[in-house]
């Protein structure tokens, strides 16, 4: 029998391949993960895995799942340390491609292997669902536009710090902390763009 190694102590074997994944994505891409190496890494044969993960895109998709939990975790964190409202939502922003930058393969799986339409399906405490509760918190209620307006303001904000973040891995922008600031904070934009 196997011994089993640090990652699972007969303990949730499930946790443990989940952490072996992402303990491997911080080296390689989901193209060279293999389930094999998962369960060798955590020290139980490719059988046992199976039980929790009928193939690799069920276990990719575990993954994803992981990643979107700790991407809201990470900007509640960022937001928790300043000001509530405008300084919150930038630093949810700023928290969005700082994950980006440090987990670059998951946060590519995050979103070949994630949920169809997460904004209609975020909930409090994940990133989509933070990202509709700050919209919500800074729309102006004199011009509201109810649920079309909210969720056209939710993809504004979602595609300029997805699209940055993608920008700076591929390297078509440099990794500038200026830069990223600047282009997060959408009241200067405003204010080079306005009347």
């Amino acid at each position: 029998m196997t011994h089993a190694k640090e990652g699972y102590h007969h303990g949730d074997l499930r946790r443990a391949a989940i952490d072996s994944g992402l303990a491997m994505l911080r080296k390689r891409s989901t193209d060279d993960l293999a389930l094999r190496e998962v369960a060798r890494s955590v020290g139980v044969s490719p059988t046992a895995l199976y039980r929790h993960f009928p193939d690799k895109a069920a276990f990719l998709a575990a993954l994803s799942e992981e990643g979107f939990e700790r991407l809201g975790r990470a900007q509640l964190e960022a937001q928790a340390r300043v000001d509530a409202g405008v300084e919150g939502f930038h630093a949810t922003g700023r928290a969005y491609v700082d994950f980006a930058l440090a987990n670059p393969a998951l946060f590519r799986l995050m979103f070949s292997h994630g949920h169809p339409d997460a904004l209609a399906n975020g909930h409090e405490g994940t990133a989509m669902g933070l990202l509709r509760a700050n919209v919500e918190a800074l729309a102006d209620p004199a011009h509201a536009g109810g649920e079309d307006e909210i969720r056209a303001l939710c993809v504004h904000a979602w595609a300029l710090v997805h699209g940055l973040a993608v920008l700076l891995l591929d390297g078509q922008l440099p990794r500038d902390d200026a830069l990223v600031t600047a282009a997060i904070d959408l009241r200067a934009m405003l204010r080079r763009t306005g009347p």
